[in-house]
Order: structure tokens, then sequence, then C-alpha cells
């Protein structure tokens, strides 16, 4: 079963306060994540969600969408045994780093920031996959997959006219409506733009691909980030190379 302590409680309170950022002291005690997340974000029928669970069992880690993110927010005994086995400097590092974005982007309460400090208290958990809102953008590069699916627009659609048993015209509007939203709610709580391909490790087209080898792929990333030094460049030359060209 899974936990996240309680939002209010003093076992998961900031241990700086969440506006007046003061950092120095805490940092101390604050340890980053050691093991990998991978973060997906999606396109509205890109199946992003079938292809994360595909990834859990591959990995034999636990996946949180968006709807199991909501739960925790609003359920404190999950909450609480979430938390249970995650190091308490590990819970300082994801209380800092929550404090900081809330000061950065000037940030209020709610389920949304809620749901934002809950993803960084399971990177610091690690091993998991994190599903939406493209919170893989704010989680430590070194530590984490940080993934988007896409697919073509006419597939996306039959997808969802055949699952939500509309019409293609109705499910267009419905893609085209949940993109937009996604979009916006990403913009808002994190800052990034999920069309902006710089930020992700890999970009996938399920429709080319298909869910499988999309969730192949994503293991394999994990898989190769795992045997990375901390502070790899890969735009360093690395032991073997010869002289490279500038492309």
């Amino acid at each position: 079963m899974v936990r996240v302590a309680p939002a209010f409680t003093p076992d998961f309170a900031p241990i700086t306060p969440l506006h007046g950022y003061r950092g120095e002291a805490a940092a101390a005690t604050a340890r980053p994540p050691r093991g990998l997340t991978v973060a997906i974000t999606r396109e509205a029928g890109a199946r992003g969600g079938r292809i994360a669970r595909r990834v859990g069992q591959l990995l034999g880690w636990q996946v949180f969408d968006q709807e199991m993110l909501g739960y925790l927010v609003q359920s404190e005994t999950a909450r609480v045994e979430m938390m249970a086995d995650i190091p308490p400097d590990s819970l300082a590092w994801a209380n800092l780093e929550h404090a900081r974005q809330l000061d950065a982007r000037h940030l209020g309460g709610g389920d949304q920031t809620e749901l934002l400090r809950l993803a960084f208290v399971l990177a610091a958990k690690g091993e998991v996959v994190l599903v939406g809102r493209g919170v893989g953008e704010l989680l430590p590069a070194a530590t984490t997959v940080n993934v988007r699916i896409i697919a073509p627009l006419n597939q996306r659609v039959a997808y969802f006219s055949q699952w939500l048993r509309l019409t293609p015209s109705e499910a267009e509007i419905e893609v085209t409506a949940r993109d937009r939203v996604r979009g916006a709610l990403q913009i808002a709580l994190v800052g990034s733009d999920p069309d902006d391909p710089t930020q992700y490790d890999l970009l996938l087209n399920s429709g080319r691909l298909g869910e499988a080898e999309c969730a192949e792929l994503i293991a394999r990333a994990v898989r190769v980030k795992q045997l990375l030094p901390d502070a790899a460049d890969p735009f360093l030359p690395q032991s073997g190379d010869g002289e490279s060209e500038p492309v």
C-alpha cells in the first residue's frame, strides 16, 4: 500500500517557511534522491497512462497517476503509510524543494500545490513512475528520466472515440480540450511548456512505436541513467571516444 505524510502534520511540515525561503540552514540536513524517478507527460489519447503502467511492470516500480496522487492528497492515512519508509533527510530535501518552488513561482495553497509536494516526496523515495503535470522538469536531472508521449491527432481521436464511445467530431473536441487544460496546468504549476522538446530525456511517438516498445525504451533509459556518474555531462567526450566533429 502507498503512503505520503499528511500535508499538515508535524512529520510533513516544511523545514523552512513556505514563503521567505531560508534554505542555507536546512540544506545541511537535506539529502537529494539517490534512486531514479520516471516522470511521464502525455498528449491526450497517446496512451501515456497505459505505457506508464507497462514501465512500472518492467521495472517493478509503483506508478502514481493523477488519480492516485489526488487520492493521496485527500487521504491522510494513505499519505502517512507512504511516508513511513522515507528517511528524514530525504523528506527534508522534498520539503525544501517544494518550498523553493512555491516561492519561485508565487504559488499559494490548494490541491495542485499539494500534488507538487507529493511529487517531490515520491522522488525522494525513488523508484517510482509519476504521470502528468510535467513535474519531471523540476526534479533533479541526474535522478529523473523525463518523458513525453505523443501520437498523431487522428490516432488519438480514434482512441478517444472508441474508449468514450464518442463520434469522431466529439472525440476531437474532447482531445483538444484535454490537451489545452493539461498544458495550462503544467505552465501554471511547473512553468514549462509541454511542447518544448528540450526538457525531455525521451520524446516518444506511441502511434509509431506502440505501447510495448515505448515502455521498453523508457526502461532502457532508466538502466542507462543508473550507470551514469551523477555529474556526467553527455556533451563531454567519454572515455574511449575518438576526436569528434561538430554536428
